[in-house]
This record gives C-alpha cells, structure tokens and sequence, in this order.
C-alpha cells in the first residue's frame, strides 16, 4: 500500500500555548508509523486574515491545497471553556470541500475533563463536513502534569498505546475512503 499523508492541525494560537508540546508528541508518534508523512498545519504561521475571505488569498489557496491533498487528519486542540479555540474554527470554517470522505482523528488536552468537551463539538462540525471522525482519541488530562520540561511525557504508556490504536483507525479509514474516492469522486453525491 503507498504512503499516506497526514495533515496535523494545530488547535491554538495562544501566546505561550502548551498546543507546541502536545503536537510534538503527537508529530513523533505519527513518525513512528511507517506509511505516514506528516503535514503540520499551524493556525498561528498560516499569515491568513483573520476574518472569513471571500476571495481566495494567496496563504487560503496555500490551506485549501494543503487539506485537499492530505489524505487523513490528526487535530490537536485545547478545551478552553468547554469548547474548541476560535482559531481552530476558523481554518476548518475557511475549507469545505476539501474535508470530504477523509478520517479525522484528535488529540486533545486540558484541565479535568482533558479536552472532550472540545472532541464532541468537533466531532459535529466534521459531520457536517462529511469527513469520518475517529471513536478513539488521545486525551491528556491536566496536560501540565503529565509532561516533563523538556516536553516528554512522564507516563507515556497508555497515552502511546491510545495513539496506537487511533492511528491504526486512522490508517485503515484512510486508505479504504482513498480507495471510494478514486472508484468514485465524493463531489458527485455530497450535494
């Protein structure tokens, strides 16, 4: 089977974000897997405007190509009061198409409930993309906690072992949709 391309997205832009620390992790777990190339998508380096174009910037058509030819996602995102950052929406908000009949999986970190308030509402946008979101995750509870200064992670076993399996879903997904989207282009049923 040929390599697939995944798009890690970034959640935050947040000065002094602790997104840097769990996206790397996450950036080294999806290395380890030996069809995977990864594409990291940065909200906070992307130089889009921060309001909805309507015509198509030089950095969008940059986005739009990058989502279109990823293969599957990996997002990586904070719950910042129960919800998902403002800048995430806004670069899933800037694409539609492009999102289509692809996986998305999640990474997510925060206080005690470790960013699913975040995944469930994401889980939501996706569906109305119609992209297939993963059922397993990769939650960090208290994320401050469970990472050492230089960014590893302290226990790393459960948190490499739900990597693992998401992954592997990830995987599987991606390349089963590649396959539908080559017997049969998604645009001609999505409308």
């Amino acid at each position: 089977m040929s390599d697939l391309n995944i798009a890690l997205i970034y959640g935050s832009t947040r000065e002094g974000r602790f997104c840097d620390t769990v996206a790397q992790w996450a950036y080294g777990q999806i290395r380890r897997h030996p069809r995977m190339n990864v594409d990291i998508i940065d909200p906070a380096v992307l130089g889009m405007s921060v309001r909805l174009e309507r015509k198509c910037s030089d950095a969008l058509a940059d986005l739009k190509d990058r989502i279109r030819s990823a293969d599957a996602y990996v997002i990586v995102t904070p719950e910042y009061n129960h919800g998902y950052p403002a800048a995430l929406k806004h670069l899933i908000d800037s694409v539609y198409g492009e999102w289509q009949a692809k996986p998305v999986g999640f990474v997510s970190y925060g206080g005690q409930h470790g960013g699913t308030h975040a995944i469930e509402q994401l889980r939501q946008v996706f569906a109305e993309l119609h992209a297939v979101t993963m059922r397993n995750t990769v939650t960090f509870i208290e994320a401050w906690k469970q990472f050492d200064h230089a960014g590893q992670l302290i226990h790393a076993t459960l948190a490499e072992q739900s990597m693992r399996m998401m992954t592997a879903q990830l995987c599987w997904w991606a390349d089963a949709l590649r396959q539908a989207r080559c017997n049969q282009p998604y645009a001609e049923i999505a409308t």
